[in-house]
């Protein structure tokens, strides 16, 4: 049983659909987005899936602890949690201030913490333990112009995904990250087009990213086949982050 959050997004409904393929069943988050949480759901079970939408503002500790709460009630158990949901203004360094930065904190890296710790709590008391995945992205790496507290909260992510691994591990369970690269969407080429004829030449495999691509991925993390597998970040870039920047 697999829990997403923020899944009423292009990535997370991408990976919520995903696990819903391999079997899982899912609970899919929204807050704002709802609506759109819903549809994924109904896509889900019309394709023969198990679904579940449970709404929760991430931004309050006890919320990710009942989200978890009622993820974990809904069938007795719960195998895996990706945290995705988070925010990611466009916004110059310059013109920061530290109310911007723990906002972009908060919603990228403190709601990942508090689900996390509710997760781990009963994951560890199950069989088989469990698997946590945090949706990082490629600029926790290689920073962009204008998402300066968003490459940070990303590469915090990364950071905090190892640190779990080690102190998890010997409670059953595993936690990792998954850095994206750029993900298309219907209105990207023409609300970006620079961005995307760039990112076509850049990228070795020569397309943008779907979002099932980040979906397989974490389907994987989450899976047996990745049973010895903690502490890792898997880059879902299409190859343009193993280019040279020189």
């Amino acid at each position: 049983m697999a829990l997403v959050t923020g899944a009423s997004g292009l990535i997370g409904g991408g990976i919520a659909r995903s696990f819903a393929r391999a079997g899982a069943a899912v609970v899919v988050h929204g807050n704002k987005g709802v609506e759109r949480a819903r549809e994924v759901a109904a896509e889900i079970e019309e394709s023969g899936g198990d679904a579940l939408v449970v709404t929760a503002d991430l931004g309050e500790e006890r919320e990710c602890r009942r989200l978890v709460e009622e993820a974990y009630g809904w069938r007795g158990r719960l195998d895996s949690l990706v945290n995705n949901a988070g925010v990611q203004p466009v916004q110059e360094l310059a013109g920061m201030s530290a109310g911007d930065w723990r906002g972009m904190y908060d919603a990228n890296v403190t709601s990942a913490f508090c689900c996390t710790q509710a997760a781990v709590g009963v994951m560890a008391g199950q069989d088989g333990g469990g698997s946590v995945t945090h949706i990082a992205s490629i600029e926790g790496h290689q920073p962009a112009v204008g998402h300066a507290h968003y490459s940070a909260a990303k590469a915090a992510l990364i950071m905090f995904a190892k640190a779990a691994a080690v102190e998890y591990g010997e409670r059953g369970v595993r936690v990792n990250s998954v850095s994206p690269g750029l993900i298309g969407h219907p209105s990207l080429a023409s609300e970006w087009p620079d961005g995307v004829e760039r990112w076509g030449r850049a990228a070795p495999l020569r397309r943008l990213g779907r979002p099932e691509d980040v979906g397989a991925a974490c389907v994987f993390l989450a899976s047996d086949a990745a049973g010895w597998v903690t502490g890792v970040d898997f880059v879902v870039d299409g190859g343009v982050s193993a280019r040279s920047t020189w």
